[in-house]
C-alpha cells in the first residue's frame, strides 16, 4: 500500500477545504454587502412610503441604493439603515448645473443630509444623456459634472459621475475588441478625462436580458441566466467567458483600456431581467428573472470578478425594487421589480435577503393588555429583584432570526475551521 509523504493531506482535509469554501460562497449573509446595490425608482402610483422601502432593504442583504430624483424625504428615511446612496439628478438639471456654478451649489446643499446619515458615495448627473432627445445636452455634461464637483464640501469622497448606455461601444464581441464609437468622441473624451482627473467611476447599464432578445436561441439564454453551457472563447485576449454579463462588462473595460483610461474604474449602474412582458418579448418570465437575479447574486458573492478583471467584484446595482406601472414602453419596461408594492416581499426568490427570509413581514399589532384582576388572597412575600427577574425576557430566549444567526455563523465557523486545518496539513 502507497505511503502518504508528510506533506500530503489526508483525504479528509481536502474535502474540508472544499466544503469550506462553498459555505463561505453559498450561506446566506446577514450583513449588507457593498457590492451589490439596487435602483429605486418612482415611475409608479403604487408605491410604499420610503419608510417602508427603507425598512424593507435593511431586510436584505443590500448595501446601496441608486436614486433618480433626489427627493429629501427618501434620503432621510434611509438614515440608520447602513446603506449607502447614490444620489441622481436628472436630464433636465443638466443646462441649469452647466451655465450657473450657483445652481449647482445649491442643488448640493438642499439635497446632500446635513448628517453622515445616510452615507452618500456618489451623485449621478443624467441617465444616458448621449443618446438623450435633447442632442445639447452632451456638450453641457462635462461643465455640468464639474460644478457638481466643484460645490461638494472640503475633502469630500463622493464621487460624480453620470450612467451611460452600453450603445456607447461601437464593438463588444468577443469582449477583448470593446470599443466606443468614434462619432461620441467629441461628448466621451472630455468624459473619461473627469473621471480620471476626479477618480470617479465610469456608470454604464449592461442589460442581458437585450442581448439574449437580439439572439434569442436555447443556448444564448443559458450564456445570459448563468446556467451551464459550453462558454464563449475570446481568441483576442485567450480568455473564455461563461456568462453575457461578465462579456459585456469586459467589453466596457477593453473599451476604457484602449483609450488609455485603466484607471476608471466600471460600476454596474443599472441590470436586470424583466418577469412579464408582452407576447413579442422571448425571455420575459418569473422563471428567467429568478435565474437571472439569484445567478448574478450568486456570482457577485462569489468575489471572482470577471475574466478580464478577476478577484473582485464589479459593484452592481440590480434594477429595480419594484415594478413601475407608468413607464411608458412595453410591458417589460414595467415588469423588473424584484419586491412587491403591496406585501413587501420578493416577486420570486433572490438570494438576497438575510437569514433566507421571503420579505418583510408586517410589524405585529401590539396585544390588548387585560385589566388586572383583584386578588383575593395576599401574594407570598417575594424576593429581593425576583418581580424585575420574572418580568424581563430571558436572555436566552432567541427568536427565530437570531437562531437562523447562529446557524449561520457556526456554519461559517467550521467553514473557517476547515480551511486553516487544510492550510496547516
Amino acid at each position: 500500500m502507497a505511503r502518504r509523504s508528510r506533506g500530503q493531506p489526508p483525504p479528509l482535509l481536502p474535502l474540508l477545504l472544499r466544503l469550506g469554501f462553498l459555505l463561505m460562497v453559498h450561506v446566506p449573509s446577514a450583513a449588507p454587502q457593498s457590492f451589490i446595490g439596487i435602483n429605486y425608482g418612482d415611475v409608479a402610483d403604487n408605491l410604499p412610503p420610503p419608510s417602508s422601502t427603507a425598512r424593507l432593504l435593511k431586510s436584505t442583504t443590500i448595501g446601496k441604493v441608486r436614486l433618480y430624483r433626489t427627493d429629501p424625504a427618501v434620503v432621510s428615511a434611509f438614515a440608520g439603515t447602513g446603506i449607502s446612496l447614490l444620489l441622481g439628478a436628472a436630464n433636465g438639471d443638466i443646462p441649469n448645473f452647466a451655465s450657473s456654478p450657483s445652481a449647482a451649489a445649491a442643488w448640493v446643499a438642499s439635497h446632500l443630509p446635513a448628517t453622515s446619515s445616510p452615507a452618500i458615495t456618489g451623485i449621478s448627473v443624467g441617465n444616458e444623456v448621449l443618446f438623450a432627445d435633447d442632442p445639447t445636452l452632451a456638450a453641457q455634461l462635462v461643465p455640468a459634472l464639474q460644478n457638481i464637483y466643484d460645490a461638494l464640501p472640503p475633502n469630500s469622497s463622493i464621487k460624480v459621475s453620470t450612467v451611460n448606455a452600453m450603445d456607447v461601444l461601437a464593438s463588444s464581441d468577443p469582449p477583448s475588441s470593446g470599443a466606443f464609437k468614434p462619432g461620441l468622441a467629441a461628448a466621451l473624451d472630455p468624459l473619461l478625462a473627469f473621471l480620471s482627473k476626479t477618480g470617479s467611476p465610469f456608470l454604464v447599464n449592461p442589460y442581458p436580458y437585450f442581448a439574449y432578445q437580439d439572439d434569442p436561441r436555447p443556448d444564448t439564454l443559458a450564456f445570459c441566466l448563468f446556467q451551464p453551457n459550453a462558454g464563449r472563447p475570446d481568441a483576442g485576449s485567450g480568455l473564455t467567458y461563461a456568462s453575457m454579463f461578465d462579456a459585456q462588462v469586459d467589453a466596457v473595460r477593453a473599451a476604457l483600456d484602449a483609450k488609455g483610461y485603466k484607471d476608471v474604474e466600471v460600476v454596474v449602474a443599472e441590470t436586470g431581467w424583466p418577469h412579464s412582458g408582452g407576447a413579442d418579448e422571448a425571455g420575459a418570465s418569473v422563471e428567467n428573472a429568478r435565474a437571472f437575479v439569484s445567478g448574478l447574486v450568486s456570482h457577485l458573492r462569489s468575489l471572482v470578478g470577471t475574466p478580464r478583471m478577476p478577484g473582485k467584484s464589479v459593484d452592481t446595482y440590480l434594477f429595480a425594487v419594484y415594478d413601475e406601472d407608468l413607464k411608458p414602453g412595453k410591458a417589460s419596461e414595467k415588469s423588473f421589480g424584484l419586491f412587491q408594492t403591496t406585501t413587501l416581499t420578493e416577486t420570486y426568490p433572490t438570494g438576497l435577503m438575510r437569514n433566507g427570509t421571503a420579505g418583510l413581514a408586517p410589524a405585529p399589532s401590539p396585544k390588548p393588555v387585560p385589566p388586572a384582576t383583584p386578588q383575593v388572597t395576599p401574594a407570598p412575600p417575594v424576593q429581593p429583584g425576583a418581580a424585575a427577574t420574572a418580568a424581563a425576557p430571558s436572555r436566552h430566549t432567541r427568536s427565530a432570526a437570531e437562531s437562523s444567526r447562529t446557524v449561520v455563523s457556526a456554519l461559517h465557523l467550521f467553514a473557517f475551521f476547515g480551511f486553516i486545518m487544510a492550510l496547516l496539513a
